[in-house]
Order: structure tokens, then sequence, then C-alpha cells
């Protein structure tokens, strides 16, 4: 039997030990020889996965052809919340496993997303340097600031998914006093028992957010969900934070609207083309913030992914499949 992992180097650049997979027996007890690779090219995925069992992929795309090419393939581990790069419906039908990893970073992103607007809202950073150059010793006043300072308690935080992501977020922000208001499948009486409102619609939330948070997953419904016209609903002063899904904004839509002054600030941890090959609007807009897809990539939250990935391949090999997202 044979493991091959595609895409390891992101989820494991070399801090976490490899030796429980090393260590991996079959049903039958016989060995499990597992082959790794940090980056897969397109052109070489065939090649490296032709005859596995069990293919471990992060950012690898896993469609109907190459699974077709794959006579042995039993199973695709995902090394991710997100499945989209796997044809999970060729999968189904034809026998073929496919598990994600759920929930394994909820912490880190919940904290992303507040370390986003924490930095726009203070300029922790750029005001350090600024000391750091001595522009404090030469100061005249015993403090100074080059951006506007920004209280967020009493500021309504608007956040569209509230799965365990999108709770974790709410929390955060509850507990710096920010009323909380959601646009998302649960109910008024689910939410207020959590102390959050539920938005009319996502229209109204747009609306009414000082701070609007996206925390939903990319589907079609939800795909460039943040446009032209739902960007002139919102306040001139408004924060968005994105640390979901690059396509659920349109990145054209969102730079026009920075750099007219329609919004006042953007922090992003995701882009719509990772890494940007062929740039971004966003990169150069005004009060931009972008930061490199790393939310989910915390120690603590790769060691959990990690543990998760083989705990899900100790259940295939074990008969009883976890996490299972292919039907």
């Amino acid at each position: 039997m044979k493991i091959v992992f595609l895409d390891a180097y992101a989820a494991n650049p070399g801090d976490i030990d490899w030796a429980p997979w090393q260590q991996l027996a079959g049903p039958d007890g016989e060995p499990i020889k597992v082959e790794i690779h940090d980056r897969t090219a397109p052109g070489e995925t065939l090649a490296r996965a032709c005859d596995a069992e069990i293919l471990l992929t992060n950012k690898v795309v896993i469609n109907a052809e190459l699974m077709e090419a794959m006579p042995r393939l039993k199973y695709i581990g995902v090394l991710a919340t997100g499945y989209n790069v796997v044809d999970t419906d060729y999968a189904g039908s034809h026998g073929i496993i496919v598990t994600n990893i759920p929930a394994y970073s909820t912490a880190s992103v919940a904290q992303m997303a507040m370390a986003h607007l924490l930095h726009i809202a203070l300029h922790v950073g750029p005001h350090s340097q600024s000391v750091k150059e001595g522009r404090w010793q030469a100061s005249r006043d015993f403090c100074f600031w080059d951006y506007p300072l920004i209280e967020l308690s009493g500021m309504n935080f608007g956040i569209v998914g509230l799965g365990n992501t999108g709770m974790a977020t709410a929390r955060i922000a509850q507990s710096m006093g920010m009323k909380v208001t959601a646009w998302s499948s649960k109910d008024e009486q689910t939410l207020q028992a959590l102390g959050i409102e539920k938005a009319p619609s996502l229209d109204d939330l747009f609306r009414i957010a000082d701070v609007l948070s996206l925390n939903c997953p990319l589907t079609p419904q939800t795909h460039h969900l943040v446009c032209d016209s739902r960007l002139r609903l919102m306040k001139p002063t408004a924060i968005l934070i994105n640390t979901g899904r690059g396509p659920l904004i349109n990145e054209q839509d969102l730079a026009d609207a920075l750099n007219e002054g329609r919004l006042y600030a953007a922090g992003l941890d995701v882009l719509e083309q990772e890494p940007p090959r062929n740039g971004s609007p966003l990169i150069t807009a005004r009060n931009c913030y972008i930061t490199p897809h790393i939310a989910w990539a915390t120690l603590q939250a790769r060691k959990r992914l990690m543990s998760i990935a083989l705990q899900n391949v100790e259940a295939y090999l074990g008969g009883k499949p976890q996490n299972v997202v292919s039907r």
C-alpha cells in the first residue's frame, strides 16, 4: 500500500514530526510506503499519484480525469476544511472516499480576523516603527499619531456566516464590547440566546455594519457577494475583514470603493488568485491590508490539522472512515 502527499510543505514545512505517518501499517499489518512531496505541479500529479491507494492534497486539484487514470486510488484526504479541489461527485460515484479536516483552525482564523481589525483601528506596527525612527524623541508633544485611532467598543460588528469560525470571531467581538449582528441560517431565537441579532437581510447587514467580517464558505451563491451594489450600501467609515475565501469579494469593486473613499479600510487574508501571479487591484488599493493566507497556519493549528489527517487515514484503514465529504 502507498500513501502520497502531493503538497505537504504548507501544512508541514518541517516543524511537525513525520514519524507517526512512517509507522502506519495496513489492515493486515502490511507495511505502508509514505511518499512526501513538498509541492506538485499540475503536470506532475499523475506520475506521482498513479499507483497510490491513499492520496493527500491541500491545493493540488484532483479532477475526474485524474481519478479515472488512478486505478488503485481508494481514498483522498484533503488537508484543509474546504474540499473544492476534489471532484467529490465523481469520487463518490466511483467508490473513492474523500475526507476533509473540519474546525482545526477555528481559534487561529478568528484571531487573524481581529488582528486585522485591531491593526486598522490602532496601527500598532507603523507607530512602533516611527518610534524606532526617532520621531517620538523629536516630538514637541508627549504623544503623536499618524492615523485615526478607533475605539471599537459600541460599534456594530456584522458577520456573514456563523459556523465554528464565525462564532469564535463573534465571541471575540462581543468581549470587546461590540454589538454583533449576523446574516446566518441560524434562527432568530438561537441567535438571541447567543446575544447576537439576526440581520433582516444581507443588504441590511451591509448597511448597518461598522465592521463587516466574512466567515462563510464559498459557494455559487456567495461568489462575489461583496460587489459594487453592496459596497455602495456601506458606511464610508466601515471596515471590511475577509478571512474566508478570496472569491467572496469582487476585487475591482472593492478596490474602487477604497480608492474613492466610499469604504474606510479592508483587512484581507485571502485573495481570488493565490498566489496573486497576475496581480490584484487590491494590492495597491488605499487602506487595504493583505496577509498571505496565513490565518490557518499557526503551529498549533497545523499540528491539529496533521493529527486529524492521520486519524482520518487510520479510520479509513480500520474500515470506519470519518469526516467523509464524498457521497
